[in-house]
């Protein structure tokens, strides 16, 4: 059958963003780090804070967080995995105009594969994924960059579809 389908209107997964805010520097970032890097097999970047919070113990420029951008293939699989720990179902609230979804996961050893390690501990993290469109090179290019047209961007209502689609997950809010 023929595919009548405009190639350039699919959406796809841009990236992954997985993100654990500890709070403090030391050894309970560490045990984040190992988390991201079993469940990514990436190596995480350290984030630091932006400023001092002293009611907090927070002081500028101290490592207080750890991130992993995951693309590609490998995006899709590890977005397979967060969702079953979030048992397919999202609120519509996770849902941004932009074609972008946030969700929360609150403990690490929820998403399969991941086992209890007492040496580590329980972690919660943030997970953010962009959408996109075949197009979106020319926002982020070097030379002649412009903006991506509003009727191309990844809507609200699209993104729902997609995952529904591609993931069988609930929207229930």
């Amino acid at each position: 059958m023929m595919e009548l389908e405009n190639p350039m209107r699919r959406i796809k997964i841009s990236k992954v963003v997985l993100n654990i805010g500890v709070g403090k520097s030391g050894e309970p970032l560490e045990k984040a780090a190992k988390v991201l890097e079993r469940l990514t097999g990436q190596k995480p970047s350290f984030r630091k804070a932006k400023r001092t919070i002293r009611d907090f113990g927070i002081h500028r420029k101290e490592p207080i967080g750890v991130m992993v951008t995951v693309r590609g293939e490998k995006a899709r699989e590890l977005l397979r995995k967060l969702l079953k720990a979030r048992e397919d179902r999202l609120p519509p609230s996770s849902f941004d105009e932009f074609g972008n979804v946030n969700f929360g996961i609150k403990e690490h050893i929820d998403i399969p594969g991941m086992k209890y390690d007492p040496d580590i501990g329980i972690f919660g993290m943030n997970v953010c994924v962009s959408l996109e469109r075949p197009g979106y090179r020319v926002m982020r290019r070097r030379r002649m960059r412009s903006k991506v047209g509003r009727k191309h961007r990844v809507g609200r209502e699209e993104a729902i579809e997609f995952f529904k689609r591609e993931f069988g997950v609930e929207v229930v809010g």
